[in-house]
């Protein structure tokens, strides 16, 4: 890739949609908690405790989830979680991205004491300076966890309707696909939907393609986390298609988890060339390593994508985002504006 393509990728208009807070925390501030708060970590130098936590050696989603209990061990406070959420904004704000849906699951941050509502009110104060300071406009998605309690699940659905007006866009399912079906949560989708909430679900990275299947018609979801093996049904693909359902595609993530071998065979250069409604994202910034700008890079290098094929990869992220249409029209607007400038750098 040519020095040029990778500056404009850089000021590209981007948005993500798929990025989890308890992924995404700067190496230099999980020092820096743990050593305020007296946890240990597996290292407390910052280069090495980067590359400890970048994931080199998955063989399942499962391994790749492990690293998050390092994450999660310093984030049982509010000054934790207001700091990391604000960073996060700051740092997607420095490659372009100009809206961000930050997810994650509260109730993992409340081992020490934090209220559902307090693990949730700190995020978004975190979130409201990142944007002060940056003009990068963030979002919440509360997560449910596939293999805890319906029960659970339902508490979850209920917290974020209760934020929904507040800076809580979605409703998700994540973790463990395998042995853990999304229909066990259905309870919890179809109070988020009867209470107008948009619905993500992660499915088709840790099973096949019936996790998918289940994804859009038991839970309704209006965009899919993943989606790495909807190919296996065509069927479904062509309606996931047909309905402009959004795929929240995250490469380097699904290349560490194996759920594709390699960025070169990754089903993303077919779906786009299908006319799938796909979206570029990171997943975790941190266990996976990279930047939005990387994954952008890595869809160029190793699958073959223009500048010009790109950009219409990161308006798909403005149009599927959870932001209301006025707002999204707004960014709509101000991308086309942006565009013709950078294709002429070309």
């Amino acid at each position: 890739m040519t020095g040029i393509m990778r500056e404009l990728l850089v000021e590209l208009p981007k948005a993500e949609l798929h990025c989890h807070l308890d992924g995404s925390v700067r190496a230099q501030t999980l020092v820096d908690l743990a050593r305020e708060r007296g946890v240990v970590l597996p290292a407390h130098n910052v280069a090495e405790l980067h590359d400890y936590m970048v994931v080199r050696n998955a063989n399942n989603l499962e391994d790749y989830l492990a690293r998050f209990s390092v994450t999660l061990s310093v984030m049982q406070d509010t000054e934790a979680l207001e700091r990391i959420a604000r960073e996060l904004v700051l740092d997607a704000a420095r490659e372009g991205v100009r809206y961000i849906e930050i997810r994650y699951s509260p109730i993992l941050n409340t081992q020490e004491g934090l209220s559902l509502d307090e693990a949730v009110e700190a995020p978004l104060r975190g979130i409201a300076a990142g944007t002060f300071e940056s003009g990068t406009i963030g979002r919440l998605i509360i997560c449910a966890l596939r293999h805890l309690e319906p029960a659970v699940s339902s508490e979850l659905a209920r917290l974020a309707v209760a934020y929904k007006h507040h800076g809580v866009v979605g409703f998700d399912l994540a973790g463990g696909e395998r042995g853990h079906p999304a229909t066990m949560h259905s309870e919890s989708f179809a109070y988020a939907r009867a209470h107008d909430l948009a619905v993500t679900v992660h499915a088709g990275e840790g099973d096949g393609a019936d996790s998918i299947r289940q994804a859009v018609h038991v839970c309704g979801a209006d965009r899919i986390g993943h989606a790495t093996r909807l190919f296996e049904d065509p069927s479904l693909a062509q309606y996931v298609n047909d309905r402009r359902i959004a795929l929240e595609i995250c490469l380097t993530s699904n290349v560490q988890t194996r759920a594709a071998q390699s960025y070169e065979t990754h089903p993303l250069r077919s779906y786009f060339d299908h006319g799938q409604n796909v979206v570029l994202n990171t997943d975790n910034r941190l266990m996976s390593g990279v930047t939005l700008t990387d994954e952008y890079a890595h869809a160029a290098s190793s699958l073959g994508f223009t500048f010009r094929e790109l950009a219409i990869i990161a308006r798909n992220g403005f149009e599927s985002a959870f932001a209301s249409w006025h707002e999204r029209r707004i960014m709509l607007d101000d991308f086309d504006r942006a565009l013709p400038a950078l294709l002429a750098q070309l």
